[in-house]
């Protein structure tokens, strides 16, 4: 008997509202679904999860043997949203939207993308702003620590929801990035590949302390409430934004700042005089704060804690002795490692430490280093090289897999 397929989520929309075409390309209009998992978690900090939901959306189709899933793993600011578009913002496509679709890289005509808002999120999965189900009232600061690993295995249920005993592959960018290499660390006999785009192993005492000043910026904030803040009717938007300008820096790099903003003023005074004031003159000051006003509005200052924290206790050598390699012997997939020249963040030495981890495993890596100039930022964006780079991985694991031929192409290779 053939097992149905199962498609992604495309909601009936409502016939009052004049939503824009689907540009070409596109999975077009999507919509989560939220899955609840009754069993609970038993995390790394000892606590356990008595239950959970995970928001979740899905792109392509899943085939009757079950083998062209690809989990597709969210950055420290993003969701479950990948690709395509929302009825509610119909001009913010997914944060992939230019990776995962008919015909772009990773190729939703062959592949079943599923992405997963991360557990402790705060779009839709179980975490501080959801229902502490003990009290009756949000779980704010009270929710709690956790780590990739616990991420992972929070994971393997959506897989075993949807039937996939073994993924395709498992892609992430950045702290998607460390989730991916975890999902090869930890369940190896679930992944066929895993590509780990920007990422590290572990963060740099430097990365560690961006993240406390960020972390200090919201903790510090009277508005903060000791994570309560929900309680209060208040938001520590001023903590939020600092610490949203802190890390927007550390993603951009200086070649692409400057060309932005350079030396430029907003509004100089006669034949170009300084103002001599600490109000916003300079057109990067009106930019930082800009971003930070507008993450401040949507996001959860209890998630960010969260998350940055999980992001320190990244590091899967540590309990082997700071032998990555030795960290790394359980994997059994295949890998694809790309990092770009201009990121400082995870500058690409991060990368060629874990490939050179994994050639004394013996595993088969491909690696690739684009110069680009747009720093750690640039693993969102759409430069052809990458892309390209990525589309023929994908291109061979879907002959590999008996996937058949690329049906249609976005023409990003032409960019």
């Amino acid at each position: 008997m053939t097992t149905p397929a199962i498609s992604a989520d495309h909601p009936a929309l409502p016939p009052d509202i004049d939503l824009p075409p689907v540009p070409a390309g596109s999975v077009g209009y999507v919509s989560p679904r939220f899955l609840s998992f009754d069993e609970p978690l038993a995390l790394s900090s000892g606590q356990i999860l008595p239950s959970y939901t995970l928001a979740v959306e899905t792109y392509g189709e899943l085939n009757a043997a079950r083998s062209n899933a690809v989990l597709v793993c969210h950055a420290l600011n993003a969701s479950h949203h990948v690709a395509g578009l929302e009825a509610d913002s119909p001009h913010s496509p997914g944060w992939w939207d230019n990776m995962v679709g008919p015909g772009k890289a990773l190729d939703t005509d062959r592949f079943f993308v599923i992405g997963v808002n991360n557990l402790g999120s705060c779009f839709g999965s179980t975490g501080p702003t959801t229902t502490n189900p003990a009290t009756g009232e949000p779980w704010g600061a009270s929710f709690p620590l956790l780590t990739v690993e616990d991420w992972v295995h929070a994971q393997e249920r959506v897989a075993d929801h949807f039937g996939v005993a073994r993924f395709a592959a498992v892609m992430g960018g950045s702290l998607g990035g460390m989730q991916a290499l975890s999902w090869a660390i930890t369940c190896p006999e679930r992944v066929g590949d895993c590509v780990v785009v920007a990422s590290t192993a572990r963060l740099s005492a430097q990365n560690i302390a961006f993240n406390e000043v960020a972390r200090r910026a919201i903790l510090t904030d009277p508005d903060f409430c000791n994570g309560n803040y929900y309680a209060h009717g208040v938001v520590p938007v001023n903590g939020l934004s600092v610490a949203r300008m802190v890390g927007h820096i550390t993603y951009q790099s200086d070649e692409v700042m400057d060309s932005k903003f350079g030396r430029t003023q907003r509004k100089p005074g006669p034949n170009g005089q300084y103002h001599y004031s600490y109000d916003v003159e300079f057109e990067v000051e009106s930019y930082l704060r800009h971003q930070g006003e507008k993450f401040s509005r949507y996001f959860d200052a209890n998630t960010y804690l969260l998350l940055t924290r999980a992001l320190d206790y990244f590091d899967p050598a540590r309990a082997c002795d700071g032998d990555l390699a030795r960290a790394l012997a359980p994997a059994q997939a295949r890998f694809l490692l790309v990092s770009f020249t201009t990121d400082w963040r995870f500058a690409p030495e991060h990368s060629r430490e874990i490939v050179r981890a994994l050639l004394k495993n013996h595993r088969e890596v491909t690696y690739a280093e684009i110069d680009a100039p747009h720093g750690h930022d640039a693993f969102l964006l759409g430069d052809a090289r990458y892309h390209a780079i990525v589309q023929g991985y994908y291109d061979d694991m879907a002959r590999r897999l008996g996937l058949g031929e690329r049906k249609r192409t976005t023409g990003v290779l032409a960019q």
